[in-house]
């Protein structure tokens, strides 16, 4: 029984040798979708992955990165839950400390319940935790993940973290001398940051080109290590051993200092003074941990340094300032699929999760 056109479509017309013609290929948005993750779902675009690694089975990895304040995390537990038998490793390197989870944004407890977290609280804040401590840390997770054979996310916003495993850099402590790194931290207090960074431009070029110059730990690292060893360049990334999906939010940039501004002011009103109160008691405030945004802050209101809206004030402006480092080096790292996190992104990100994971 021939079954009669569709409504409002009209027949396709035969061709020369009286069969119907085929009708032209329609490429939907999943199809678009398998052709780009096929581009650019290689295990990592600038490294080849060590053959030597092999033996560590390691599960395919949906990385979420973007800079601070765009719903990386509330999107990655959704998406979790939407994809099942899910779990997440923290990529965010203020979020490894205990104690520090409202300045943080730490993902909650509930939270924690509904998905596996892995990469928080590991260390207590005067605890000293390297890149790779994580790498080590991060990989481990990733491990048994792959042996309890679930998904695995790799969430968060600090860009050495997430290269540090999505990327495989070949991270080494380098060569440490304690009495050297408290001179230069001397320094740091007695010059400030620009002297010092300007030094390391001037011993170790090649090192100050692949150093955060806004971090002052970062700069006294370098210059421990540049001191102690030269101006060595890293070795290459070995990458990733399975294949890799970079998701990324970002915001346009007024609704992204909004979003900067308001996450803060919940922050102080939702108990930060009393975390940092509590952290103050058993804690000296100059340690690197309390480098996180609104704790130093906060802090100062304890201490009636500053009023709480001059501090909030503050971490408004150091956050953004952040944030604005952040989206440059995001910028380079390649293969990211971005979303628009002003509306909701999670549909995009489940689409490309599913495909990929599928």
């Amino acid at each position: 029984m021939t079954r009669p056109p569709t409504a409002g479509r009209e027949p396709r017309r035969p061709n020369r040798a009286g069969t119907p013609r085929k009708a032209p290929a329609r490429t939907s948005a999943i199809g678009r979708l398998r052709t780009t993750l096929r581009e650019a779902a290689p295990v990592c675009h600038d490294a080849v992955v060590d053959p030597t690694r092999r033996d560590r089975p390691l599960p395919p990895l949906v990385v979420i990165c973007g800079a601070t304040a765009t719903g990386k995390t509330a999107l990655s537990i959704r998406l979790a839950l939407a994809m099942g038998e899910t779990e997440i490793v923290s990529a965010d390197s203020r979020q490894v400390y205990r104690g520090m989870d409202i300045g943080t944004a730490k993902a909650t407890r509930a939270e924690r319940n509904a998905v596996p977290h892995h990469g928080l609280d590991l260390v207590v804040p005067d605890e000293p935790f390297s890149v790779s401590a994580y790498q080590r840390h991060a990989l481990a997770a990733l491990t048994a993940i792959r042996g309890r054979r679930r998904h695995a996310f790799l969430v968060g916003g600090t860009g050495l973290y997430l290269r540090a495993v999505a990327r495989g850099l070949d991270l080494q402590d380098g060569p440490s001398d304690p009495g050297l790194r408290a001179a230069l931290e001397a320094d740091l207090t007695e010059h400030g940051l620009p002297a010092l960074a300007a030094r390391l431009r001037d011993r170790a070029p090649n090192l100050a080109a692949r150093t955060d110059l806004a971090n002052p730990r970062r700069v006294v690292r370098a210059l421990e290590i540049a001191t102690l060893a030269g101006d060595r360049l890293p070795p290459p990334p070995r990458g990733y051993p399975a294949p890799v999906l970079w998701v990324g939010l970002r915001l346009p940039p007024e609704t992204h200092r909004t979003r900067i501004a308001n996450r803060a002011a919940q922050q102080f009103s939702g108990g930060l003074l009393v975390e940092a109160a509590r952290l103050k008691k058993r804690y000296p405030p100059e340690l690197p941990a309390f480098t996180a945004f609104g704790y130093g802050e906060a802090f100062a209101v304890l201490d009636r340094r500053q009023s709480q809206d001059e501090a909030l004030e503050q971490t408004i402006g150091r956050t953004r300032a952040y944030a604005r480092r952040q989206l440059t080096w995001f910028r380079a790292e390649p293969g990211v699929h971005w979303i628009d996190a002003a509306s909701d992104p999670l549909p995009a990100a489940l689409a490309m999760a599913r495909e990929f994971l599928r």
